[in-house]
């Protein structure tokens, strides 16, 4: 019955979108509430009841952040050239759910464990939703840019509510409540998953159909076994951050070697150009995620202890809206921005993809400014506005949507078919090493605060958010000069 649909059927779509995007959108959607939920609470829970320093909760976000999006470039692989992204979604989703039942059964001796397991399950399951959503286009079909803007706005509904619901039951009501929330949503999302796979067609089936059955089932076997072997591996990586820089060098190496050797298996020219501008788009995204992903580590500590509970007319914990202002503002503006740009294309006056990249990095170099002005907006004791706060989350949105969507919208554009899942990976790889640089950076600013006064703490936090500023400013600025050499070997790529 899945195979019914061919993929021909699939592409041939009427309107701005295809109905498959909408089954993935809830599959993902589910999966982002489990990750964001996650996300939101992992250095306020090492800092409030693992008892860790500022310092060392930052770097032991990066570390937990940077293998879990390590593994999706494993995973990316795996589903390339074994399981498909079907399957590897489905077994993805599983070990996630045993990951939060751990942490949930005890939160605080379980916690390692049970993010081994997220670790291993995110890895299979993320990218491969990703790189089917771009499946479900024709390589010059102009709107997929559309496409995966609707896609990453739904994804988002799922951030939202788990940055929210997963915070405030963890801080107000127990920890165990929080993460098997996480759990039962994940469960919802392989449910959805099972119901509308059909639709799919061939896509995310087996590359290894031509095999027989038998010797198909033991590599498969063969994958499952390696992952579950490496869980005592990651958790002892997990636990000591120095493991996790010799882990994410190493691997670093592994992987551009790696490019490099299907870079040049390609042999013609004109793909080689391509891969390796899609390849410049991802070591920007690194650059990009190093300051965008404080918003897990030294904004949630910021958010613990610096900002008041007053937004507009209501009172609300600052730490729901440093996890859910975000996705809020993505879920409002992303169909606004998917739309705007058709309608700039259908006027061709919309700006090429490069562009966008840099317009992204000037408006979360803007935004970090509005992050440092919160020190002007507070009172003696060192608590700040959060409407500031929530204003910068506001620019930062813009900023990310100039650049996160049409992202991997690129990257699927510019990479042959074969090589979707490797180039998926190396995106999320670019977040890993965006994730451990962002831990160190926040370790960096927990760091430079000598004193022991809420005071001390606004003037260190806000100085460092004014050289992150700088930084993403410089970056933006350098891509949008360079735009004319990169756009040459997109060739006819826009």
């Amino acid at each position: 019955m899945e195979n019914n649909i061919t993929l021909e059927q699939i592409q041939n779509f009427k309107g701005n979108y295809p109905k498959q995007l909408w089954h993935l959108f809830f599959v993902e959607m589910w999966e982002r509430f489990c990750f964001y939920g996650m996300r939101g609470v992992l250095t306020f829970f090492m800092v409030d009841q693992l008892l860790l320093k500022d310092e060392h909760a930052n770097l032991q976000y990066g570390a937990i952040q940077a293998f879990v999006y390590a593994f999706t470039f494993i995973g990316g692989i795996f589903a390339d050239k074994v399981l498909g992204f079907k399957k590897s979604l489905f077994f993805g989703g599983i070990v996630m759910i045993l990951g939060n039942l751990l942490i949930a059964f005890s939160p605080q001796t379980m916690f390692y464990y049970g993010i081994a397991f997220s670790i291993i399950g995110t890895g299979f399951f993320k990218p491969n939703v990703s790189s089917m959503v771009g499946e479900l286009y024709h390589e010059e079909d102009n709107r997929r840019d559309a496409g995966y803007g609707m896609f990453y706005a739904g994804i988002n509904v799922g951030g939202l509510l788990g940055g929210a619901l997963c915070i405030y039951l963890g801080k107000f009501y127990s920890w165990q409540l929080c993460f098997l929330s996480a759990a039962i949503v994940m469960f919802l999302g392989l449910v959805t998953f099972l119901f509308t796979k059909k639709y799919l067609g061939p896509i995310g089936d087996s590359p290894l159909l031509n095999l027989e059955p038998s010797k198909r089932r033991i590599r498969e076997i063969a994958v499952y076994t390696v992952s579950i072997l490496s869980l005592p591996f990651i958790f002892i990586m997990v636990k000591n951050t120095d493991y996790t820089d010799y882990f994410m060098y190493t691997i670093g190496i592994v992987a551009v070697l790696y490019f490099t050797y299907e870079l040049i298996k390609l042999g013609d020219v004109k793909l080689q150009k391509k891969l390796f501008a899609a390849f410049l788009f991802v070591f920007f995204y690194l650059l990009f995620n190093a300051i965008y992903e404080q918003s897990g580590g030294s904004l949630s500590l910021f958010a613990k202890d610096n900002l008041s509970d007053d937004l507009l007319f209501f009172t609300i914990d600052p730490n729901v809206v440093n996890n859910s202002s975000n996705t809020f503002f993505v879920v409002v503006l992303s169909p606004l921005i998917g739309l705007l740009w058709i309608w700039l294309g259908k006027k061709r006056i919309e700006p090429n993809t490069l562009i966008k990249f840099g317009i992204g990095f000037l408006f979360l170099g803007a935004s970090f400014y509005i992050f440092y002005l919160t020190k002007f907006f507070a009172n003696s004791e060192g608590i700040a506005s959060l409407n500031v706060f929530t204003f910068a989350y506001l620019i930062t949105t813009i900023g990310e949507l100039c650049l996160g969507p049409i992202g991997m919208s690129i990257i699927t554009k510019l990479s042959p078919k074969r090589l979707f899942g490797m180039m998926m990976g190396l995106w999320f790889l670019a977040s890993a090493f965006g994730q451990l640089f962002a831990g160190k950076l926040g370790a960096e600013i927990s760091r430079s605060n000598t004193g022991d006064t809420l005071v001390s703490k606004l003037q260190s936090y806000t100085e460092g958010y004014y050289q992150l500023a700088i930084y993403s400013v410089v970056a933006g600025v350098i891509l949008i000069a360079i735009s004319p050499i990169i756009r040459k070997l997109m060739q006819e790529v826009k």
